[in-house]
């Protein structure tokens, strides 16, 4: 028996192995051209861009208190992570929160998995890659993005905090993106949480003994996180957070 097609989502398009382009958006979007080449495309790429905007914003308007939970795809679903990350998800929903991850597989499933069995909302943000086949079973409100840019936002805009459980270049992405942001206060009262001390305590040593003492970052930038290992903890920051933006310090 022929094996099932391997399916992957584009923006609108579904593709299986036989139609499949090489390239992503964000690809073509990004690589070098011709002196005059862009001017018959990309022109044409803000319409699309914009849409991706305007269905994040619509879609995503009325969900209410949310959390982002990041992590590697990479975790297997027997790994003790992915436990903890389901734990995690239904943690969430009972605290009264939604939950949004990036919609793969590996931490992104377990969290989705955790909070839709606990009878929450359970969103994923989905981006389109040449290895991956679109969102988890467990999202119950999806979105596929074509760029990274505009799927980035939907995470900050709608989430009053992130939980970062151990993950890749794109888990780092995803921190360092919130981090800059609170840094230069373009965000505020955004809690930012990293679980699992045993993993980020080499990142944020090599922070205060490399970055701080050679004056790249202020020590008030090791202030805009917190790593920990208690999971009641993490829910707890991320309550906090929905308290100061409902009751926002009036002037004295």
């Amino acid at each position: 028996m022929e094996e099932p097609e391997h399916w992957r989502v584009e923006g609108a398009v579904v593709r299986g192995e036989r139609t499949a382009t090489h390239a992503t958006d964000d690809q073509r979007l990004l690589e070098s051209r011709d002196a005059t080449g862009w001017v018959h495309t990309d022109p044409w790429r803000v319409l699309r861009i914009q849409s991706e905007f305007i269905d994040g914003f619509g879609t995503l308007a009325e969900l209410g208190p949310a959390a982002s939970v990041f992590g590697s795809a990479r975790t297997p679903r027997d790994h003790p992570l992915y436990a903890t990350a389901e734990r995690l998800g239904a943690q969430l929903v009972r605290a009264g929160l939604a939950v949004i991850t990036g919609g793969g597989p590996g931490i992104m499933e377990a969290t989705n998995k955790g909070a839709a069995e606990a009878g929450g909302v359970s969103v994923g943000l989905g981006i389109e890659l040449p290895f991956e086949s679109g969102l988890n079973r467990y999202v119950n409100l999806g979105i596929n993005f074509r760029y990274f840019f505009a799927r980035k936002t939907m995470f900050v805009k709608y989430s009053q905090g992130f939980v970062v459980l151990p993950g890749g270049f794109g888990t780092l992405d995803e921190l360092f993106e919130a981090l800059t942001l609170v840094q230069t206060h373009k965000v505020t009262q955004f809690p930012v949480v990293l679980l699992d001390s045993q993993y980020w305590s080499g990142l944020v040593e090599w922070l205060r003994s490399s970055a701080l003492d050679r004056g790249t970052i202020s020590a008030t930038d090791l202030e805009t996180f917190t790593i920990t290992d208690d999971m009641d903890e993490a829910v707890n920051l991320m309550l906090a957070s929905q308290t100061a933006i409902l009751s926002p310090r009036r002037p004295e």
